[in-house]
């Protein structure tokens, strides 16, 4: 009702108390189908009774167009995760449909001005229609803001979005700045364009869906539902430190460190073995936690700890095309790489790749600028680096690899490992045409080169190994590297 002079006829604003017992009420009837309301999901994030809302009852201003509501369509607000103070945005799509406007805007921008004077990790929940047309520009320069504050809390404080419900438009790209991004795929959606416009262009059936934006690298990690989301935040910020001022976390692990490990020689003793099992046969407890499982599986990104510490890992997948370091593949590696070298998280490589990838698809992604990110990722970064050359080590890939020349600080390889500028049928056939017409001498032909020249011997002579290892000391000798390097 417009304001005409006459103060009893203003409406009567209700108590605190009442506001909150009215949205409490809409909510609880609102929680339905899987998709869960603002209160709800903060209760799954937060450990009980630690949750403080900020700007709980900043709301839109009225205009000819709207009279805006009783509350903006986003909770935020810190509390403790695990003990931990953590800040969040929670959007909520029962109220306004979780629309974006100026002042949704500004309480987000607010909670990244606290959280960084706090130097603590950001959670942004998102599920909204979009922008509030009705504010025009303003809720468009709304977008601007919050992207220019992810942006200034990048490398600093860790963060991780959650795709509740619909992430579309310019919060997908939001989402996308984040460190992380777990979707739960009952509600969730990841699109710039809507997927109805995309199903009538040519390849543009399914896009926009959960599953889509996993392969596409959208999202580390998908999930049945928001609940599972959410737990799986809170594993993830387990493995991640407070900000980028207080180096790596350390954990709780009964693993002996001295533990051999007599598996492995058997492992990669098969061909095309699966690397997860050396990761998890190394590290504490046999746990892995991956991330961007669904994009470029040819090479595995994740945390484990070893010794207590947690380990950032890159890891070829000999199981996954030979583990051929493809453009999707370097992309993957040197994101995962920029994060560790910002939070100071020590990283580890594990090699055993039979070089790049040599087809169309990959020469037009483009290849050499992917390959250059990840040179630059590992030469740049000033985070402590082991690797350690498993099998095959071929060509300009071994090089990209951590190596020693890009960056390592210590170099192992296992005993029967195998580095050479060309894989051995190739280098053979190269070296040695003369001799390799006859076939009957080509297996022998073989197993020289792989003696005189592709042992990780003559890379060790050259300095560009720093020892030779046997698979059973694999975890000792890991975990006393970064022991080194380590500044505890």
């Amino acid at each position: 009702m417009a304001n005409n002079g006459n103060s009893a006829a203003m409406p009567k604003t209700p108590a605190a108390a009442e506001l909150r017992a009215e949205l409490a009420k809409k909510e609880s009837d609102l929680g339905i189908n899987g998709r869960l309301t603002g209160t709800q999901r903060i209760a799954a994030i937060f450990d009980e009774g630690t949750f403080v809302e900020t700007g709980k009852y900043a709301k839109s201003s009225k205009n000819e167009f709207s009279d805006g509501g009783e509350f903006e369509g986003v909770i935020t607000g810190y509390g403790a995760i695990d003990g931990r103070l953590v800040f969040a945005f929670v959007q909520d799509f029962s109220r306004m449909k979780g629309a974006l406007g100026e002042m949704h805007a500004k309480k987000i921008c607010a909670l990244y001005d606290l959280a960084l004077k706090s130097n603590a990790p950001v959670i942004g929940v998102f599920d909204s229609a979009g922008a509030f047309v009705l504010e025009g520009v303003s809720a468009m320069s709304g977008y601007g803001k919050i992207m220019k504050k992810v942006a200034a809390s990048s490398g600093i404080i860790p963060q991780i979005a959650v795709v509740a419900g619909v992430c579309s438009g310019a919060l997908a790209t939001i989402a996308a700045m984040f460190d992380f991004t777990v979707a739960s795929k009952q509600n969730g959606s990841i699109f710039v364009n809507p997927p109805f416009i995309m199903k009538s262009k040519k390849g543009g059936a399914g896009l926009g869906s959960i599953e889509a934006a996993y392969k596409l690298g959208l999202a580390d990690h998908v999930c049945e539902n928001e609940v599972e989301a959410y737990a799986k935040a809170k594993e993830l910020l387990n493995y991640l430190p407070q900000n980028c001022g207080d180096g790596t976390v350390y954990s709780v692990s009964n693993d002996e460190i001295n533990r051999l490990n007599t598996d492995i020689s058997d492992i990669i003793a098969k061909d095309g073995y699966d690397m997860k099992e050396v990761i998890t046969a190394v590290c504490d407890d046999a746990k892995f936690f991956e991330r961007m499982a669904g994009y470029a599986p040819e090479i595995l990104t994740g945390f484990i700890t070893l010794n207590s510490m947690v380990i950032g890992i890159v890891a070829n997948e000999p199981s996954v095309n030979g583990g051929k370091l493809t453009a999707n593949a370097a992309k993957k590696a040197a994101k995962h790489i920029a994060f560790c070298d910002d939070f100071d998280i020590p990283l580890l490589t594990l090699v055993d790749t039979e070089g790049y990838e040599t087809d169309a698809a990959n020469e037009s992604a483009p290849y050499s600028d992917a390959l250059a990110d990840l040179a630059y990722g590992y030469s740049a970064s000033d985070n402590a680096k082991v690797s350690v050359v498993i099998g095959k080590a071929y060509g300009a890939a071994y090089t990209l690899m951590c190596s020693k020349s890009l960056g390592a600080d210590i170099a192992l390889a296992v005993d029967n490992a195998k580095i050479s500028a060309m894989p051995t049928e190739s280098a053979v056939a190269f070296a040695w045409s003369d001799k390799v017409k006859d076939n009957s001498k080509r297996a022998e032909l073989e197993n020289e080169w792989n003696i005189s020249v592709a042992s990780p011997v003559n890379a060790a002579r050259d300095g560009d190994i720093d020892d030779i290892v046997s698979c059973d000391e694999l975890r000792q000798r890991i975990s006393a590297a970064f022991e080194m390097l380590s500044d505890r």
